[in-house]
């Protein structure tokens, strides 16, 4: 199945209603092309939900996934009852193994859409997603590389010497274990966004939004050795302001730098963790936290989240020092056979 895009032939086989949903949520709301998409591929699941148990057609056949949805209208939209929602819930976590995540995101979805008709559009006369409790998440722990592992992981991109992108493949891995951002935001960044004296850059975030990132003298010696290099390519016209560009001298992909970093990792020794990308996020927060310097509201500006609880995943307690805690405690030196 072709990856769907706002721009894709793929959209002509939507029905108006999710299109026009489509566009307000891009256009007026600035959401992202991603998540968008991501939000019509789990309607249009819904849709043939729908249709299926209307014609009886089996689940989980080849049928079910060619289901034309272009028919679905705002009457179809308003026999949907709060039932209606639990059932394709159920459906998707029995049938299609949906874990908590993916249910998680298929209802807000839903969510999202019926808002959009019943609150912004007066289309449907109820919401029937308006009270169904999401489903409960597994609590975990972001994995992350500790400090040697990082340097571990720098000195793989640094020591191998046969590659002509290991300029520009330290400069993006500095950058993610220094600054925290998200890989769309760093295949976003341009020329323009870096400051001429290299102390800040800027990036765009979810929803279009813009923040200022500030360098260490680690991302600025990697910047910095990297530009020569970059400046001279002639990049495609349409690429010409990208920071980093393919081997092919276009605006680096998110898979390409996915497939760079996982290739770095196994050098470094490091790809039996389950380590990716975000990971590398999730290990520029964790150790800017626990040098004690930073405080969490800063570092949920430095990581662009909108809620100080999505930041406050990073506030956990590493072992060794549940391990020093542990041994502070007076009673530590308590020893019986002394007494």
């Amino acid at each position: 199945m072709a990856v769907l895009t706002l721009h894709s032939p793929e959209m002509d086989l939507f029905p108006a209603v999710a299109i026009d949903y489509a566009s307000q949520k891009s256009v007026i709301e600035g959401k992202s092309d991603k998540t968008v998409c991501e939000y019509l591929s789990d309607l249009r699941m819904f849709f043939r939900y729908l249709i299926a148990t209307e014609r009886h057609i089996d689940l989980n056949s080849k049928e079910f996934s060619e289901i034309d949805i272009r028919g679905i209208g705002v009457a179809d939209m308003e026999k949907v009852t709060t039932e209606t929602i639990y059932r394709f819930l159920f459906y998707v976590d029995q049938q299609r193994g949906n874990g908590a995540a993916a249910k998680s995101r298929k209802l807000s979805a839903l969510r999202s859409f019926f808002k959009y008709l019943y609150a912004k559009k007066h289309a449907i006369s109820h919401d029937p997603t308006a009270d169904i409790d999401g489903p409960k998440k597994r609590s975990t722990l972001p994995k992350f590389l500790n400090l040697e592992e990082s340097r571990r992981l720098l000195a793989a991109v640094e020591n191998d010497l046969e590659s002509k992108t290991r300029l520009r493949d330290y400069a993006i891995v500095t950058l993610f274990l220094n600054c925290g951002m998200r890989v769309s935001e760093l295949v976003g960044i341009n020329l323009a966004d870096i400051d001429p004296e290299l102390t800040s850059l800027r990036v765009t975030g979810k929803g279009a939004k813009q923040r200022m990132i500030y360098l260490n003298d680690a991302c600025k010696r990697a910047i910095r050795a990297y530009l020569p290099e970059r400046m001279a390519e002639d990049p495609r016209k349409n690429d010409t302001d990208a920071l980093f560009l393919s081997s092919r001298v276009q605006r680096i992909s998110v898979k390409t730098v996915q497939w760079m970093v996982y290739r770095y990792l196994n050098m470094a020794g490091l790809s039996n963790r389950g380590l990716s990308v975000h990971k590398l996020r999730h290990t520029a927060a964790t150790l800017m936290y626990r040098s004690g310097k930073v405080d969490i509201r800063v570092l949920k500006d430095v990581l662009g989240h909108e809620q100080l609880n999505t930041t406050q995943i990073y506030t956990h307690v590493s072992d060794e020092g549940m391990k020093q805690a542990m041994e502070s405690n007076p009673l530590s030196e308590v020893d019986p056979d002394k007494d």
